[in-house]
């Protein structure tokens, strides 16, 4: 995070969030037209969720208590590895944070408001202003840091509230949320390696997990995830383009700009990186990309219409 002492400049005229500022805003049910800032669409938690309809909530919500903005989509493996850290570093903070989730698949003008060119992107907003936090899944340590950072920035900046917290607060659409069953054992062990940095802990937790129950699938994508971050601790992108455009048939370099651009969202890049490289090689030659690309596959979704299409010019240059 910048150390800058005023976040109005950090990113003043890079985001543009003014078009989002003044949107109307749908009354929630029962509630008079002008609906109350932070108890409409956007839920009135520690963790909710905001769109491009309800963000004008957010920046106001913004004037009181710093709010953590998480950009994040579906098909993006780790976005589910940050996204309970982040909500488990909010909700022991007290309400002295906010955390926002914004799914930028389906909220196009919070995407391209807040340039979001690599998912997961976590930044925050004090007093309407935004405040670049960080880019990728990081350790749940990192993330304490950071935010305690954040939390100094707002103090300067005279934003110091705290949002008051239920014991019994509903869910977003007014039902009482149950409690999430716990981990199995293997599964915690992944997650606690995961927020400690220690990804080869993980991989073998999930591993050890797989050999016990093949069709434990959770598992399955939960590996697939982790060996993707421990792919891309370390690198970096423009490096690791430049080395693959340098060697457009060298496999290690164009896996590591794969590996990027899935990490970073640009599924469709990555799948045609590969199958460019696939049908580039010789016959003898393709089975490690091949099976890169079935990793790959399996970790954005078989349903995925990128990985329909990947798939159908797979097959075809295979037959």
């Amino acid at each position: 995070m910048s150390q800058n002492t005023n976040p109005g400049a950090v990113l003043r005229g890079a985001v543009d969030l003014s078009a989002l500022r003044n949107r109307p805003q749908p009354p929630a049910p029962g509630a008079p037209a002008a609906a109350v800032p932070g108890a409409g669409p956007a839920g009135t938690g520690l963790v909710r969720d905001a769109t491009d309809e309800t963000f004008g909530e957010v920046l106001e919500l913004s004037r009181t208590v710093p709010v953590v903005i998480d950009l994040w989509a579906e098909w993006c493996g780790p976005c589910k590895q940050l996204s309970p850290i982040l909500e488990s570093v909010v909700v022991e903070l007290a309400g002295r944070l906010v955390l926002v989730k914004v799914d930028v698949d389906a909220n196009p003008q919070l995407a391209q408001a807040f340039r979001a060119q690599s998912i997961p992107l976590v930044v925050a907003l004090v007093a309407g202003q935004p405040v670049p936090l960080f880019t990728g899944a990081v350790p749940e340590q990192q993330v304490r840091e950071v935010f305690a950072q954040l939390l100094q920035v707002a103090a300067q900046n005279g934003v110091t509230g705290t949002l008051p917290i239920a014991d019994d607060q509903p869910a977003v659409d007014g039902t009482p949320e149950e409690p999430e069953p716990p981990l199995p054992p293997l599964h915690a062990a992944a997650f606690a390696a995961i927020e400690a940095g220690d990804y080869d802990a993980a991989i073998v937790a999930y591993e050890q997990a797989l050999a016990e129950n093949p069709r434990d699938q959770d598992a399955r994508a939960g590996l697939g995830q982790v060996r993707l971050l421990r792919r891309v601790t370390g690198l970096d992108l423009e490096t690791a383009r430049a080395a693959a455009a340098a060697a457009p048939l060298e496999v290690s370099a164009q896996f590591s700009a794969a590996d990027l651009d899935i990490a970073g969202g640009h599924v469709e890049d990555a799948f045609g990186r590969l199958l460019d490289l696939f049908a580039a090689l010789p016959v003898d030659e393709r089975a490690p990309v091949r099976e890169r690309l079935l990793e790959l596959f399996g970790l954005i979704g078989d349903d995925d219409p990128r990985v329909v299409r990947a798939r159908g010019r797979l097959a075809s240059l295979l037959f």
